[in-house]
C-alpha cells in the first residue's frame, strides 16, 4: 500500500498547518499512525478516507488506485470502514439493526460465516437486542467496530477508538482489538497518541511530527531508535516479543524467552509457549560492567552499547544508550556522570539490569 499526501491550511504563523507525508505500508496487520496532538494524524486519516482532497494525493490499496493526479474516488466509493472516537451508532436502532445496516450498505453478498466470526471476535452476541443507550462505552465501540467489519472493507480506519473510554473500559476492549488483528486479513490504520495502545496492537508504525513523517517501520525497530525528533519522555523504551517459557506459580512470575536472553515478568495468565509483547522502559534499565549475583534484580542481560545520544527531553544532563541484546535492542537512560564513570562507549560489553516489577505487560 502506498500513500502520498500534501495538504496545507492557510493561516497566520500560529494557526497554519501543512501535511506532507509519503509512506509505504504493509498490506496486512495494524499500522499505527502515532504522534502528539497536532502532528497531523487525523488529517492523514481523513485524506486516506477521501474526506480531505489534498493538493497532491496518491493512494493505492491492494493494487486499486483510489487517488492519483487523474483519479479521485469519493469516500462512498472507497471500500473502507471507519471507526471514530465516538461509536456513532444510530441511536434509534438496536445493535443488530446497526449491523444489518452495514450489511446492506456493503453492496456485497452476505456471508453468514463472516457475520458469526465478527460476533465472536467482538464478543457482542449477547448485546444484539439492546439499543446504544443500553450499552456500556466499551460495548458500543465493539458494535461500531463490528459494523465497520461487516461492510467488508479493503481497509479499516480507526481514529483513536479508545479516546472516549475511561481506563477500565480501555483495558476491557484491548483484548478484542488484539483478536481483531489476528482474526481478519484486513489492513488497519490505527490513529493514537497512546504508546500503551500502540505497543499492544501495532505491527507497523508511522510517526508524525508537525505534519511530517519522522519515522516508519516495524514497531520494534522504530521504538528502539534513539535518534527520533519526537519526544517520548518517561515513555521512552522498547518493545520485545518473546515466548512464555516457564511459569513460577509460587512467585507469580513467568519467564519470557527471546533471541538474546530471557526476562522474568509478572504472570499475566498467558499459556506456556504463547507469544507475548513486553515493554522495557529506558528509565528502568541500569547498567553494570559485571553480572552481579548479590542484588534483588533477577533480570540481567549481557548487551553491547551500539549508540549513545544526548537526551533532549530533560533539563538535566541525561544520556540515552542503545544496547544490542541478541537480535533485540534495549534503551537505557543514564546521567552523563554514570556514562563517564563506567567509561561507556559504542562497542563496550555491559550487563543490563531490569526489575521484574518494572516490565510493562
Amino acid at each position: 500500500m502506498h500513500a502520498r499526501f500534501r495538504l496545507s491550511y492557510p493561516g497566520d504563523k500560529t494557526a497554519a498547518f501543512a501535511l506532507d507525508v509519503e509512506a509505504a505500508v504493509p498490506g496486512n496487520g495494524i499500522t499505527a499512525i502515532f504522534g502528539h496532538s497536532g502532528s497531523g494524524k487525523t488529517t492523514f486519516l481523513r485524506c486516506v478516507a477521501g474526506l480531505e482532497k489534498p493538493e497532491l494525493g496518491e493512494l493505492q490499496v491492494k493494487g486499486d488506485i483510489w487517488q492519483s493526479r487523474s483519479v479521485f474516488k469519493p469516500t462512498h466509493k472507497r471500500p473502507l470502514g471507519y471507526v471514530f472516537q465516538e461509536s456513532s451508532l444510530f441511536p434509534h436502532l438496536t445493535a443488530k439493526a446497526n449491523l444489518d445496516y452495514a450489511i446492506k450498505r456493503s453492496g456485497l453478498p452476505f456471508s453468514s460465516q463472516l457475520y458469526e466470526r465478527v460476533l465472536s471476535v467482538m464478543g457482542i452476541s449477547q448485546v444484539l437486542p439492546r439499543y446504544p443507550a443500553q450499552l456500556s462505552g466499551g460495548e458500543r465501540q465493539r458494535v461500531a467496530i463490528a459494523r465497520a467489519l461487516l461492510i467488508q472493507p479493503s481497509l479499516l480506519l480507526m481514529d483513536e477508538p479508545l479516546a472516549s473510554l475511561d481506563s477500565a473500559r480501555k483495558q476491557e476492549i484491548l483484548p478484542y482489538l488484539e483478536r481483531l488483528r489476528s482474526g481478519f486479513d484486513i489492513p488497519i490504520f490505527y490513529v493514537s497518541h497512546s504508546i500503551d495502545e500502540v505497543a499492544h496492537l501495532a505491527d507497523h508504525i508511522l510517526v508524525l511530527e508537525q505534519g511530517r513523517l519522522a519515522a516508519q517501520g516495524s514497531l520494534t525497530e522504530v521504538f528502539s531508535r534513539i535518534d527520533l525528533p519526537v519526544r517520548f519522555g518517561e515513555e521512552t523504551g522498547v518493545i520485545i516479543t518473546g515466548q512464555v517459557a516457564e511459569r513460577d506459580s509460587r512467585w507469580h512470575l513467568v519467564r519470557v524467552a527471546f533471541d538474546g536472553g530471557e526476562l522474568w515478568v509478572r504472570d499475566g495468565g498467558d499459556a506456556l509457549k504463547q507469544s507475548v509483547r513486553i515493554r522495557v522502559l529506558a528509565r528502568d534499565v541500569s547498567l553494570a560492567l559485571a553480572s552481579h549475583q548479590d542484588t534483588s534484580i533477577v533480570n540481567r542481560l549481557e548487551s553491547e552499547v551500539v549508540e549513545i545520544s544526548r537526551d533532549q527531553d530533560e533539563a538535566m544532563a541525561l544520556v540515552r544508550l542503545r544496547l544490542k541484546c541478541g537480535s533485540e535492542y534495549l534503551i537505557a537512560r543514564l546521567t552523563q556522570k554514570s556514562v563517564h564513570q563506567l567509561q561507556l562507549q559504542p562497542g563496550k560489553r555491559v550487563w543490563a539490569q531490569i526489575k521484574s516489577v518494572a516490565v510493562v505487560r
